[in-house]
């Protein structure tokens, strides 16, 4: 298990070394092929801030090698903000005062037709609270089965699970799993996610060798800025990366750089990540990995994405409305985040080929099922 692996690596020395590199080191970096954690490192840190050009460059040139001029689109589907955590940053922790809403077989389906509405999504992300006894697996289950003849690729992003549950729903149409790892700061942790199910650092660590091991086709990563030092935690993602693809090589991987944005309970972030500093990461993370795919969701700005998808990111949502049945079963309930980019699917699409870009809404066919 990863969690083993983690043990060994210093959080206090990752942050030093990091801080030490030199322009040195990160001109090494950039003359390799095939680049080490510590590579990586390099690209990351203040000293690699003179060489950003470079690394934009570098990262688009591996992008259009590897994916080619395109952005695959997805779109997230929330069915409950019903949750047990007590997660001092989220909108959906328990102490919050709000409306609970959990979405009916018959509201799922009207969701699932109104996004078909939208735009022509194959790409879905169903997002839950965690709180087994309203949205467990026999519900997830049970969603993906009413999901499936609307989108062909289905992901999730909910509670982590075991693996016999894992490898059950990928029997029912389960495509892929996104995990945020929030921190992997193991002391830091517990302070940010005090109670409920969620206070297990290990047991969401692991998840990840569980969707592995149940062979899941595609697992999603990411931590959340805003907590720790931004640096120090992507470079444990990027170790942690690097030991999934070494065990569950069959897998595809999809990493996520999500910056905190305004929710209820007014946590402020403790460190702010510029958005020069989330192209640095981009480009240093695809400098790191040809193959892994970058996705941006409507966290981040209209111009952003549109300046960034060229330099590295291969996948953004669009049109994502993040309250449970928000695009017509329920949209008075509370969102989880408040999102950036509000456009629509379509004004999303036409900007993308406006830049040279193709839309990619379908990358999983059911016949492979």
């Amino acid at each position: 298990m990863f969690s083993e692996e983690l043990s060994k690596i210093s959080w206090d020395d990752t942050t030093s070394r990091i801080g030490a590199m030199t322009a040195r080191d990160v001109e090494a970096a950039l003359s390799k092929e095939v680049l080490s954690v510590d590579d990586f490192m390099a690209l990351i840190s203040p000293a690699a801030v003179p060489y950003l050009e470079i690394m934009a460059q570098r990262a688009q040139h591996y992008t259009q090698e590897r994916f080619g001029k395109v952005i695959s689109m997805y779109i997230p589907l929330y069915l409950s903000n019903a949750c047990t955590n007590f997660c001092v940053y989220c909108g959906f922790q328990y102490a919050n005062k709000i409306k609970r809403t959990t979405l009916t077989p018959e509201q799922i389906k009207a969701e699932c037709e109104a996004i078909r509405r939208l735009g022509p999504f194959e790409n879905l992300l169903i997002v839950t609270g965690e709180f087994p006894s309203v949205a467990g697996v026999d519900y997830l289950e049970q969603a993906l089965h009413i999901a499936r003849p609307y989108f062909n690729n289905l992901s999730i992003e909910v509670m982590p699970l075991k693996q016999q549950d894992y490898l059950r729903l990928t029997k029912s149409g389960l495509n892929g799993v996104v995990c945020f790892q929030e921190t992997y700061h193991r002391d830091r942790y517990k302070v940010y996610h005090p109670h409920g199910m969620k206070s297990n650092f290990e047991w969401r660590l692991n998840g990840y060798d569980r969707m592995g091991a149940a062979g899941v086709h595609k697992i999603g990563m990411g931590v959340l800025i805003g907590l720790e030092d931004w640096r120090t935690d992507i470079t444990m993602m990027a170790h942690h990366l690097r030991y999934l693809q070494k065990h569950y090589w069959r897998t595809r991987f999809s990493v996520n750089f999500p910056r905190m944005r305004p929710a209820e309970g007014h946590f402020q972030p403790n460190v702010v990540m510029t958005d020069k500093e989330l192209a640095q990461v981009t480009f240093a993370f695809r400098i790191f990995d040809h193959d892994v795919d970058i996705s941006y969701s409507t966290r981040e700005s209209p111009k952003f994405r549109a300046n960034m998808m060229k330099l590295g990111v291969t996948s953004m949502s669009a049109g994502s409305k993040t309250e449970p049945g928000g695009y017509v079963s329920t949209p008075e309930a509370l969102e989880q985040f408040t999102v950036s980019d509000e456009r629509t699917p379509a004004e999303v699409a036409a900007e993308i080929r406006a830049l040279g870009y193709e839309t990619v809404w379908k990358d999983w066919d059911k016949i492979f099922d």
